[in-house]
């Protein structure tokens, strides 16, 4: 009988379509205790496979850690888009950091998804990886304004974007704008399928293990994980924040986005991707799993902990009730993501240490910025000058607006135990 990983389900109730899926198991190999790995990352999600696979090729020695299973926390819950256009719209992101800045951002972003492709490509992955168009669009006439402002910021930082007559959905709109070359895929499957090469390069993958503490003596980190104790001379945070209170804490406000799996009456399923204006906005697209197509669609997203989780399902319900035909829901599902307060994420050393680095705040875009996290950290580790380390530095300090009310809305999450935080992304 083939050996097979199980994915757990994400909660008692919800579950994403990724997870309807057996793969072989990730081989399991015994972490030498002796030893002390080059590199520990903590976190088996995109962010930490994608980070200790680049490492390990390159002649690290590097082990991951996983509370659960591997892509088991926001990597198994995301929707799965690849954008070169972000939740920090290019408009904002010129008017905080400059159009230097936003050129840079949107090169980041290209070159993040040509990560992806080159990864599926040279491993022959089947992730369902497929280019797709993707479309955003405005719905009244303070929103065709700011598409306007976006498109014309769009095209100065370099990304390919075009007004539109169609925007993908049965939605009626005012105005829509083209992008090209954007993607979708199947996250666990390309996830699993890394950390298998990770091994294969002779990368340690230890699941269902929590670390329950961390400290570093004579310049190694240790880790106590099972009661056995890992060390290393680099540790990786690839968990949403990083342990205990930093000074992300109250950098990057905790949101949880709502998405539905949805079985049509009719083939009215998008070719593309959809986005609309709305606050908070809407996003749609199709993925077909075992012969059968899914209309997934997301949004009613909220401040974790503010909103009815319950109220959050059904009014997206009554959302995609309102333009399609529904035949079934099969699955629904949440997860959460961290807003950074001026809207890049934080990738890089963890500020006031040497050997510890952080990948956090990634918004609504986690599969592009964990994979640019990824080839910024190991750079950094491998002694290679990366040209976008400066903009996503965690120590930056511009722009400050909105840091006080970032920190009034984070409270709650100071008193959070410390493996809350520290387990899984």
């Amino acid at each position: 009988m083939e050996n097979t990983a199980y994915i757990n389900p994400r909660d008692s109730s919800t579950e994403s379509p990724w997870r309807a899926v057996n793969l072989p198991a990730i081989p399991k190999v015994t972490p030498d205790l002796d030893r002390i790995y080059d590199v520990m990352i903590v976190g088996g999600g995109i962010t930490g496979i994608t980070t200790a696979l680049m490492l390990q090729k390159a002649g690290k020695e590097c082990i991951v850690v996983e509370a659960e299973k591997i892509a088991y926390g926001t990597t198994g819950g995301t929707s799965a888009h690849l954008n070169t256009f972000f939740d920090a719209t290019y408009p904002e992101i010129e008017s905080d950091f400059g159009e230097d800045a936003a050129a840079l951002v949107a090169t980041s972003g290209k070159e993040s998804l040509s990560i992806i492709k080159d990864f599926i490509d040279l491993y022959h992955i089947d992730c369902d990886f497929e280019y797709k168009g993707a479309y955003l669009f405005s719905e009244t006439e303070k929103e065709t304004k700011a598409l306007f402002e976006l498109l014309e910021a769009t095209r100065k930082a370099g990304i390919e974007a075009i007004e539109y007559q169609d925007n993908g959905v049965p939605v009626p709109f005012q105005m829509a704008i083209h992008f090209i070359d954007q993607g979708q895929f199947h996250p666990i499957k390309y996830t699993h399928a890394l950390a298998s090469e990770f091994v294969k390069f002779g990368g340690v993958i230890i699941e269902d293990s929590f670390v329950n503490q961390t400290g570093i003596e004579e310049e190694i980190h240790i880790a106590e994980i099972n009661n056995k104790s890992i060390k290393a001379r680099q540790m990786v945070w690839a968990t949403h924040l990083p342990p205990g209170i930093t000074p992300f804490t109250f950098r990057c406000k905790p949101y949880r986005s709502y998405v539905l799996g949805v079985q049509l009456r009719n083939d009215s399923y998008p070719i593309g991707l959809s986005y609309d204006m709305q606050e908070p906005y809407h996003y749609f697209r199709t993925h077909e799993i075992k012969g059968q197509k899914y209309l997934i669609v997301g949004g009613e997203d909220h401040k974790t902990g503010h909103n009815d989780s319950v109220q959050a399902f059904e009014d997206l319900e009554a959302y995609v009730n309102k333009y399609y035909r529904v035949q079934s829901i099969p699955f629904r599902w949440s997860s959460q993501y961290y807003v950074p307060v001026d809207g890049l994420p934080y990738i890089g050393k963890l500020p006031g240490t040497d050997s510890t680095y952080v990948a956090t705040g990634f918004n609504g875009n986690g599969m592009i910025f964990g994979t640019l996290s990824a080839k910024i950290i190991s750079d950094e580790i491998l002694g290679i000058k990366n040209k976008y380390a400066e903009l996503y530095n965690p120590s930056r300090v511009k722009p400050i607006a909105g840091l006080s009310e970032s920190i009034k809305e984070n409270t709650d999450i100071v008193s959070h135990s410390f493996a809350d935080r520290c387990n899984h992304a």
